[in-house]
């Protein structure tokens, strides 16, 4: 706790309460403070204390109205939300998590970013079937009962779009860390590590890449090398405790941590062992990097270190003058995250964020910077370094690299400028 707030004495907290009746019963509702003068909240006793509210005077609904558990009416706007131009049709759409709303490092299942190319597929699992079939001495076929079976294990990884940011190449265009980062989510995941299916199956001494395919309408499929399958890759069939949603993939989706979300084929129905990559649509027509001399950069399959800011943010302004708590998330595909850096004079100084909560390889991490405001305008930034000493670029580094032709692996760092009213931006320093 800064300074100013350890100054808050009894009197003046009974005082900017409204006055010093009652305190106890509005203390444990857990009323906040605010910025106002301490004479005129005497004056003008705060309704939330002095009057009896109607969830205080009525029973409210019993445990069997709502048998799976939904948020507060007044969390209604804490959803999440698409763009309809970025797409050609709804069934091929993107929902973007909103960050903003969020805080530690799990997403809740309902807020899961996703992105689908067919529609949402809508699977029975019990007729569900994975196949292992092409280089292997065993070609099988599991039911979900077979994989449920096998030994399984619980990780906590990210999820990111290659595109995420994809919009910001050419500058700032979307305002709200929703829009410009929301498309990734981060949860835990429980399921089988892949290793154990492929050595059930057997592998030929020549297979060296593996193909995943979905079982929805849009038949996605993607090459990953044979060393990531046998690293840290999940078939997975829970997310935060529970069944995979169908969004998400119900009833199994390949886990692929640290590394480009397109590659986590949802609706998983088939594993092909071959000896090369397939060279698939999704890894060709789209999914690599046009750089600016016209050549192509393919299978950039890590995302690389990467991080915002979420408060303050253009949907979540800052409201109030004095102590006021800045936070964002950073992540790496590369290994862990164990520094972020957040400057609010567009990069003059520099201040070490607080990380809080767990900090795992391939996760989100979440960051804190207490700070006091006074009405200055800000410009805020944060930059994310992880253990293999890889530092978040600028987005100039990145174009000086890699141009204006790129759609994806954009992790440059973001800007967001405060004016004197709190209101927030997206912008871009030169």
């Amino acid at each position: 706790m800064n300074q100013t707030a350890k100054g808050l004495d009894r009197r003046r907290l009974l005082a900017a309460l409204g006055g010093g009746a009652a305190l106890g019963a509005g203390a444990a509702a857990g009323i906040g403070l605010t910025a106002r003068p301490a004479a005129a909240a005497a004056a003008k006793p705060d309704p939330a204390i002095t009057e009896v509210q109607d969830w205080s005077r009525f029973l409210g609904e019993g445990v069997a109205a709502h048998p799976y558990g939904k948020p507060s009416k007044y969390e209604a706007h804490v959803v999440k939300r698409d763009v309809e131009w970025l797409t050609a049709g709804r069934e091929s759409s993107v929902n973007f998590t909103p960050l903003h709303e969020l805080d530690g490092i799990i997403t809740p299942n309902g807020l899961c970013f996703e992105r689908h190319h067919g529609g949402i597929a809508e699977v029975d699992p019990a007729k569900h079937r994975l196949m292992i079939n092409g280089l292997v001495d065993r070609q099988l076929v599991f039911t979900m009962d077979d994989i449920k079976r096998m030994p399984r294990t619980n990780r906590i990884y990210f999820l990111e779009c290659a595109a995420n940011s994809g919009m910001e190449w050419r500058g700032a265009q979307l305002n709200g860390c929703q829009f410009t980062h929301g498309m990734i989510h981060n949860v835990m995941y429980t399921g089988v590590p892949l290793r154990l299916l492929l050595e059930e199956a057997g592998l030929k001494t020549n297979a060296k890449w593996i193909m995943v395919e979905g079982g929805d309408a849009a038949g996605m499929n993607r090459s990953i090398p044979i060393e990531k399958a046998l690293d840290d890759c999940l078939i997975a069939f829970k997310m935060n405790g529970e069944a995979l949603r169908a969004e998400q993939g119900y009833p199994l989706r390949i886990v692929v941590p640290g590394w480009e979300g397109n590659m986590w084929v949802k609706w998983l129905r088939r594993i092909e062992v071959g000896d090369q990559p397939w060279h698939a649509r999704e890894e060709t027509s789209k999914y690599t990097d046009l750089l600016a001399d016209g050549r192509s950069r393919r299978f950039t399959f890590v995302m690389d270190a990467k991080s915002v800011v979420t408060n303050p943010s253009p949907q979540a302004p800052l409201k109030f003058k004095g102590p006021n708590v800045l936070t964002g998330m950073a992540w790496s595909g590369r290994g862990t995250i164990t520094r972020v850096d957040v400057t609010l004079d567009g990069g003059r100084n520099w201040r070490t964020a607080r990380l809080d909560g767990p900090v795992l390889p391939r996760s989100v991490a979440r960051f804190y910077v207490d700070f006091d405001w006074q009405g200055e305008e800000l410009m805020i930034q944060s930059r994310a370094m992880d253990d293999t000493g890889y530092v978040q670029p600028t987005k100039a580094e990145l174009r000086a690299v890699r141009g204006l032709n790129s759609i994806y692996h954009n992790n440059g760092i973001q800007t967001w400028l405060v004016r004197a009213n709190g209101e927030t931006e997206n912008v871009e320093i030169s």
